[in-house]
């Protein structure tokens, strides 16, 4: 997730499919040494941002569970 390239920031989705054409990519082609590392690189960037994606939502899901008396109440997960 280079932001010179891409100053948009990416969802989830859009860096788990780049992350995923990464990977397939180094696992089926033939690339010289330093095209692979450059993609080497590039695949762990894009596992950080997608863990930090995750985190961020996880951080916001709450759970509902029943309170005192019957009620209602959120609580993190």
């Amino acid at each position: 997730m280079s932001t010179e390239n891409n100053p948009k920031k990416q969802t989830f989705e859009e860096a788990i499919t780049e992350l995923e054409a990464t990977v397939a990519r180094l696992e089926k082609e033939e690339i010289p040494l330093e095209e692979s590392l450059a993609l080497f690189t590039k695949g762990v960037e894009l596992s950080a941002a997608c863990n930090k994606i995750l985190n961020e939502i996880e951080g916001r899901i709450v759970k509902l569970v029943e309170g005192g008396g019957g009620a209602i109440e959120e609580a993190p997960v």
